[in-house]
């Protein structure tokens, strides 16, 4: 099975960890994160996969992030309550996310993706 890879065209980091995957010749279905968010369903689903907690999956250092105070959001959000935050909009996601429907990375960092992708 392929690997699915939501990204965001204009990111710097997705654009590395798609020429990696790219360099891999690693078969892989992108999937634009903020024309085509995941679901909360899937969201739920990718964080229980990749064992990190679910503010994990948000974009901190992202402009929407800090401009609706999602930190103070948060605070006490339960799981259910972060992932329908997070699909309600793309951009406050992390990304990329990488799946192959058993793991899970988000980011990238290229010793992960060694570890997790070859």
């Amino acid at each position: 099975m392929g690997l699915t890879f939501y990204w965001y065209p204009n990111c710097g980091t997705c654009k590395k960890a798609k020429k990696w995957l790219d360099e891999q010749k690693l078969d892989y279905q992108p999937v634009h994160i903020v024309e085509t968010p995941p679901s909360k369903d899937r969201l739920l689903e990718l964080i229980d996969k990749s064992n990190l907690p679910a503010k994990k999956f948000f974009n901190t250092s992202g402009k929407k992030y800090r401009e609706q105070n999602i930190k103070e959001k948060i605070k006490d959000a339960d799981i259910e309550e972060m992932a329908a935050l997070l699909s309600s909009d793309g951009m406050l996601i992390k990304r990329p996310i990488v799946t192959d429907g058993k793991n899970v990375t988000v980011g990238f960092k290229e010793e992960v993706f060694a570890e997790t992708w070859k």
